[in-house]
C-alpha cells in the first residue's frame, strides 16, 4: 500500500485504499491474482465504477525488472560505484531506502546510464565508496 501511495501527489485516505496480502499463498503456487476496483466521477459528476481481475505467473512477471536492476548494478560496478543505488532501488523495489516518484527515479537512472565514463580498475583490497548519485550527476568524472 505504501509503495502505491508514494506515487500519488495526494495520497488516498487509509480507508480508501488496500493492497494486500503480498505474501506467498501456498495454494496459488507461482500465481498472483490482483483485483482492482476504482470509483470515480465522469462527465457532469456521474459516478462510475471499474473492476478488473488480473492473474499472472509471478516469477516470469518479475524477470524484466530484475534484469534491469542487475544491468544497472553492473554499470555501477564497472564505474567503481557501490552502496545503495537509490534511483534503481526506488524504481524497481517495493521498499527502497529512499522513495521517489517513478518519473523522477527514471530520469536519474537515464542520466546515470548516459553519463560518459572511463571504467576504473578496482583492486580487491580497495573498498568502493557508497554512491552519492546527485553529486555524481552534478560532477561527472
Amino acid at each position: 500500500t505504501r509503495s502505491v501511495q508514494s506515487q500519488l501527489e495526494i495520497p488516498l485516505a487509509e480507508e480508501n485504499i488496500h493492497i494486500g496480502p503480498s505474501d506467498y499463498v501456498p495454494w496459488q503456487n507461482d500465481n498472483k491474482v490482483c483485483f482492482i476496483r476504482m470509483e470515480a466521477r465522469g462527465f457532469a459528476g456521474i459516478p462510475f465504477e471499474l473492476e478488473c481481475r488480473l492473474s499472472v505467473q509471478d516469477s516470469p512477471n518479475s524477470a524484466g525488472v530484475t534484469i534491469d536492476a542487475i544491468r544497472y548494478c553492473k554499470l555501477a560496478r564497472d564505474r567503481g560505484d557501490a552502496g545503495a543505488l537509490l534511483p534503481i532501488s526506488a524504481y524497481c523495489m517495493k521498499h527502497p531506502p529512499v522513495q521517489m516518484y517513478d518519473h523522477e527515479a527514471r530520469k536519474l537512472i537515464e542520466e546515470y546510464i548516459n553519463q560518459p565514463f572511463s571504467p576504473k580498475t578496482i583492486e580487491k583490497e580497495e573498498k568502493a565508496q557508497p554512491i552519492n548519485i546527485k553529486k555524481r550527476l552534478a560532477n561527472p568524472s
